[in-house]
C-alpha cells in the first residue's frame, strides 16, 4: 500500500511541475528585453532533413494550447480599402499588419505564429518576392522561425490583390 501511496505522490509531483513549467520552449524575438517564455509548441529542423535556407522551420509541433487557424489576409486595411495597389511591398506590410491584428484578437502575438502559407500572384516580378521576408522578419522571431509555404499562383480572387498569406497559430488556454 505503502508503495503505491508513494507512486501515486510522485505522478503527481511530476504533474504538478510539467503544469507550471508548461510545454515546450520557443525563444523570444531579438527586439525582446526579457528572457525566452514558455510556449505550448516548438519550431525546430531535424537532424534528419536539410536545413532551410530561406528562414523558416521545417517542424511545428503543438505540446498544449489552443490552435488559431487565420484565413488568407489580403492588403485590407480595417474600414475595407486596398492598400498598396500595384505596390507588392506595401500589399506584404498590410497583410502582416492584417495577421498581427488577428492572432492578438485571439490571445497570442506574432512569437505564437507557427505556419504561414503565402500565395503570390504571378504577376508579381520575381524580384520582388524576397521582400516579402524582408516584411515578415519585423515581426517573427528570426532565430526560429514559423514553418512556411510559399505558391505562387496565376492570379487572387481579385487581380488587384498581389499577395494574400494565412496563418496557423498556438496560443495559452
Amino acid at each position: 500500500m505503502r508503495s503505491v501511496l508513494y507512486f501515486l505522490s510522485v505522478m503527481a509531483l511530476l504533474f504538478m511541475i510539467v503544469r507550471v513549467r508548461g510545454y515546450g520552449q520557443h525563444g523570444t524575438s531579438s527586439n525582446a528585453k526579457q528572457g525566452p517564455t514558455v510556449q505550448p509548441f516548438r519550431l525546430f529542423n531535424p537532424d534528419t532533413m536539410a536545413k532551410p535556407t530561406a528562414g523558416y522551420s521545417q517542424v511545428a509541433e503543438v505540446n498544449g494550447g489552443k490552435i488559431v487557424y487565420i484565413a488568407g489576409q489580403v492588403a485590407l486595411d480595417r474600414s475595407g480599402n486596398l492598400v498598396g495597389k500595384d505596390d507588392f511591398s506595401a500589399q506584404v506590410q498590410q497583410v502582416f499588419e492584417n495577421l498581427k491584428a488577428a492572432v492578438e484578437a485571439a490571445g497570442g502575438d506574432f512569437n505564437s505564429v507557427i505556419k504561414l502559407n503565402y500565395y503570390c500572384a504571378e504577376s508579381v516580378d520575381p524580384t520582388q518576392i524576397p521582400l516579402t521576408r524582408e516584411v515578415r522578419d519585423k515581426y517573427v522571431n528570426t532565430a526560429s522561425p514559423p514553418a512556411s509555404t510559399f505558391v505562387v499562383v496565376k492570379r487572387l480572387v481579385r487581380p488587384a490583390y498581389l499577395v494574400e498569406v494565412e496563418a496557423t497559430a498556438v496560443v495559452k488556454k
